[in-house]
């Protein structure tokens, strides 16, 4: 495809960048930490945490698991949600020139045991909040050290005595375990800063990731991305952001946990280089708490899932908030509704952009510029050194304005899958990436995502796209969250089912039915509606189509 949105780029964005401009992301975080050494990092549960405390910190935890007798590209597990102690362990792990293994830590015991043995990771720093489905797994894996840690660990006494007494015998929120070979991960810290420290020879291939895909359509999958496939990713969206964003200057509110690419590159690494400070939301579930945490501070950036920015905007509060300061709210990792994304363009005078990537891409292919005054609904125009493609499903390249399945092509896109050759012969086709996206381009290189090539409902040989249909129920005011899927039929092979939670009982099967066949094809109506109280999701907030169909 010829590669028509570069005439739509700004002035200020290249073509092409280097993927080669920093040898590893140890680089990138050396050169941060000193020159902006006296400048907030982390905030979490009102600790702020500076890029010097950060360094030390990384150093003693690289000291201590060099001293384990861990060698260069061993596995490191990482179980935690957004906590101070996770960053800490994320860099520390780089730097030792180690492998971080990201684990969400709602994982059953099931889950855990198999990304541990097929990570194959040594060790494992865990919440102790989430020790007990280890210690179910953990004689059946290669994890030989476990570091446990609590919620309150790097907060300054006598909160972090409160803080974990409150959370283990009040709350009750330590279910009881018995590990061997433990160690506290702040005692770890102590006994790292009197060990030498050795700087790795880091180079761009050695695998700094095993980023394990959600597992909603089976076994999950280690992407391996290496430090140029990050470092690359940053350099694409640097050049982007740099139009709005000042170094050092800038505070991300970081709600999406840390262990899902979206938040560990476009949050964590992405403002770490840029000198600016992270707010660390530890349980953006808790809404209004969530809300009260924003009231503290001028904010200027905020990344999230449409579930998120929705959930904000019902929360009560959140409209009063101080918006002065947001330059960039920006969404990823599923479709954005326009009815949302309008709603926070009123409510917080910030237009919304949206990106798209996926764990295999470091993870960003495309974005809508900054500098946008309305959302556009479209994810934006490929980032600088990426090839994108669209096909039929013979492989031939579809017209303009016509959906086919994206490819991309770039420095970002993954090694591969640890140990699944088949599997990686299957999304990676002489470099080029199948995304399993169905998407159209227009005239101007902008690129809009129809839906997931698997989600797609089949009513009487008609291709019908969940998205299109939310999208349309998302308008009704009383509309909270939807999900559209196909549920079988007889005559038509499939129609559409809604499940939608609603803000109060005014809506019926009927009036949404009627709404919906204003504005849809006939083939498109659902057929039947469902109220729920709440909608399965991941823990990034991701609704699971696929267990409403089942």
């Amino acid at each position: 495809m010829e590669k028509i949105w570069l005439q739509h780029y700004p002035d200020s964005v290249p073509a092409e960048i280097d993927a080669d401009h920093y040898a590893s992301l140890v680089d990138i975080f050396e050169q941060s930490v000193k020159r902006y050494a006296k400048d907030t990092a982390f905030i979490n549960m009102g600790r702020e945490m500076s890029f010097s405390e950060l360094d030390r910190h990384t150093r003693n935890f690289a000291a201590y698991l060099q001293g384990l007798g861990l060698k260069k590209g061993d596995p490191v597990a990482i179980m935690m949600p957004n906590l101070l102690q996770n960053p800490i362990a994320i860099f520390g792990v780089l730097r030792a020139g180690l492998t971080v293994v990201n684990v969400n830590p709602l994982y059953t015991a099931r889950e855990l045991k198999h990304q541990l043995n097929d990570s194959g990771a040594k060790a494992i720093v865990i919440v102790e909040n989430f020790a007990h489905t280890l210690a179910e797994v953990v004689d059946d894996t290669p994890v030989e050290k476990v570091l446990l840690t609590q919620l309150g660990d790097m907060l300054p006494v006598p909160k972090r005595w409160l803080v974990n007494a409150v959370v283990k015998h009040v709350k009750k929120m330590v279910p009881a375990f018995e590990l061997k070979n433990t160690e506290n991960f702040t005692d770890a810290l102590n006994r790292g800063s009197n060990l030498d420290y050795q700087r790795p020879e880091v180079s761009g291939e050695d695998i700094a990731f095993l980023q394990y895909t959600g597992g909603t359509t089976g076994l999950s999958k280690g992407a391996m991305l290496t430090h140029r496939n990050i470092v690359a990713n940053l350099e694409q969206v640097s050049v982007i952001l740099e139009s709005v964003l000042e170094p050092e200057k800038e505070l991300v509110v970081t709600a999406l946990p840390l262990y899902h690419i979206f938040a560990l590159v476009a949050n964590c690494m992405t403002f770490v280089k840029y000198g600016c400070a992270n707010l660390l939301i530890t349980n953006p579930r808790d809404m209004p708490g969530f809300v009260k945490e924003l009231d503290k501070y001028p904010f200027s950036v905020i990344t999230g899932v449409n579930t998120l920015f929705n959930g904000l905007l019902n929360t009560p509060g959140f409209k009063e908030l101080d918006f002065s300061n947001l330059k960039v709210s920006l969404a990823g990792g599923m479709a954005m509704q326009r009815p949302v994304a309008e709603r926070w363009q009123e409510v917080t005078g910030c237009t919304m952009i949206e990106g798209y990537g996926l764990t295999e891409a470091s993870p960003v292919i495309t974005v809508n510029m900054p500098t946008n005054k309305t959302f556009t609904g479209s994810i934006g125009l490929p980032i600088p050194s990426t090839d994108v493609k669209l096909l039929d499903e013979d492989g031939n390249e579809v017209p303009m304005g016509k959906p086919g399945e994206l490819y991309a092509k770039g420095p970002q896109v993954m090694k591969g899958y640890l140990n699944r050759e088949d599997a990686t012969a299957e999304v990676l086709k002489d470099g080029w990436l199948a995304t399993g996206d169905i998407a159209e381009v227009d005239e101007d290189g902008q690129f809009y995502i129809v839906d997931r090539k698997k989600d797609m409902i089949l009513v009487s040989g008609f291709n019908v796209f969940p998205n299109e249909i939310e999208e349309v129920a998302a308008m009704m005011e009383p509309v909270v969250e939807v999900a559209a899927v196909g549920i079988p039929n007889e005559s038509s092979g499939e129609v559409v089912k809604l499940f939608i939670v609603a803000k109060d009982d005014s809506l019926t099967e009927k009036t949404v039915i009627e709404h919906c066949r204003k504005h849809l094809t006939g083939y498109k109506v659902p057929k039947a509606v469902e109220f729920r109280s709440e909608l399965p999701k991941t823990n990034v907030g991701k609704i699971l189509r696929r267990e409403l169909r089942d």
